[in-house]
């Protein structure tokens, strides 16, 4: 028996095709690679190049989280803006006699949709119709004003999210933390300076006190949070109600009214800007605890286990971080932190005495200002300033031009609808898939047939 021979060209049945294949190593000779068939005759395929930087760094930013919360309130306005155009009086009038002349109601549109933007513009940022620049900046401080308990309400929502809890006992926590504040505040004589300090410290406790209820019910019995939070929130709520109408304990001596005595002019915060605006010492707080919600999440040790429950608590758990106790602190935090919001609320901005309704939907609100700010500190601030921008706005869309104030409430509740629908956003305006990912070269495979 012979050994078997390798099969040739010339000989019986070996009328195959001889093929030479070449393989070129990805990036041989300073080229990216790619794969191509190559026939003789033919041009040599040409490699792929690298996507540039600009490229990378374009892709990057339509894939990412910032630019669909930019294009949510885009989106979100530009809806606002057909409910203005077919709520107007003028336009509708216009409408009845459309093909006529369209012209009118294009133009009523126009004036409809542009004078209420105009007015919230104004009414949130600058009124160019006042004299002096003083007069004109007070709109922005009103917008700050609303900003900040929104801001230290949504770094709340926004700090629990990170750890995978879903806060929305912040009605709650803030009600609790602006009673014990505002019973410091009118119910103690205290010098200028310590008496706010002992007032700020006691709301913060509250409102921690509070959370952290939800926390360590969650983390000894497993309790979920959105079930206990809510539940909190009604305790809340009644408990107030109760303290406001006792007298001794939260009601203004003499009344009947359940509403507390005004604060001390030693626990209000100072003015910042002089007596003629509104915006109060709470805001440079907010912009403390921004701060200080960025560097835990960013640069501390606590941050890191933060992060890593909310990524995935079982492998935490595996990894020695104690998951229990991460629940424990961070509805603490949070807690502070939306008691902030409480505190800036009695000590700030209603310093005559406040009911029952002093957290102003800011507790749920919150909610939608840590969605858009994707839980981010700097995030969480800039889409708190974007709110209280609509509140301030609102009631300027509402005089000026008669616009509903709800439909600000409705480009509200629009923002959360398309933040919550990335891919719907990414289907409007044509973004790439983020889990799709860049296209990778492959290494070029030069095939040469030689017929014989």
């Amino acid at each position: 028996m012979s050994d078997p021979q390798e099969p040739r060209g010339d000989a019986p049945g070996g009328d195959e095709l001889d093929a030479d294949v070449a393989i070129e190593e990805p990036g041989a000779a300073g080229k990216p690679a790619a794969s191509a068939l190559r026939v003789p005759g033919t041009p040599a395929p040409e490699a792929v190049e690298p996507p540039s930087r600009w490229h990378t760094m374009l892709r990057q930013i339509s894939t990412g989280n910032a630019l669909i919360s930019v294009l949510s309130v885009l989106l979100a306005l530009l809806v606002g803006a057909v409910m203005i155009a077919f709520t107007d009086e003028r336009v509708q009038e216009a409408s009845g006699y459309f093909f006529a002349r369209p012209g009118d109601t294009f133009l009523a549109i126009w004036q409809s949709v542009s004078g209420a933007y105009s007015a919230l513009f104004q009414g949130s940022v600058y009124n160019f119709r006042r004299d002096t620049f003083a007069a004109g900046i007070r709109p922005l401080t009103e917008t700050l004003t609303f900003a900040t308990p929104l801001i230290a309400g949504g770094l709340g929502v926004g700090l629990a999210f990170r750890v995978g809890m879903f806060n929305i006992g912040g009605r709650g926590q803030m009600l609790i933390a602006a009673s014990v504040a505002g019973w410091i505040g009118f119910g103690f004589d205290l010098p200028w300076g310590v008496h706010m300090l002992v007032a700020l410290i006691g709301g913060l406790i509250g409102g921690a006190l509070w959370a952290g209820i939800a926390g360590l019910l969650k983390a000894r019995t497993g309790a979920h949070e959105v079930i206990v939070t809510i539940m909190l929130n009604y305790v809340a709520f009644y408990l107030v109600s109760w303290m406001l109408r006792t007298p001794g304990l939260l009601q203004a001596p003499g009344s009947s009214n359940p509403k507390t005595p005004a604060m001390k002019e030693t626990a209000i915060f100072p003015s910042l800007l002089g007596p003629q605006y509104n915006l109060h010492f709470g805001f440079i707080l907010v912009i403390v605890a921004t701060v200080l919600v960025w560097w835990i999440l960013s640069r501390s040790s606590l941050g890191f286990k933060f992060r890593a429950v909310g990524e995935n608590p079982n492998a935490a758990r595996v990894a020695g971080i104690n998951v229990k106790s991460m629940y424990v602190y961070a509805m603490l935090i949070a807690g502070a932190l939306l008691g902030l919001a409480g505190v800036s609320q009695v000590l700030g901005t209603v310093t005559t005495g406040f009911t029952a309704g002093i957290d102003a939907g800011i507790g749920f609100d919150a909610i939608t200002v840590a969605l858009l700010g994707r839980s981010t500190p700097w995030g969480i601030f800039a889409a708190g300033i974007l709110f209280g921008a609509f509140k301030a706005g609102g009631f300027s869309m509402q005089a000026a031009e008669g616009v509903p104030v709800e439909i600000v409430l409705v480009v509200q509740s629009l923002i959360v609808l398309f933040i919550a629908a990335p891919p719907l956003v990414r289907t409007i305006f044509r973004l790439p898939d983020p889990k799709a990912g860049p296209k990778r070269p492959r290494p070029i495979v030069t095939k040469e047939v030689d017929a014989k």
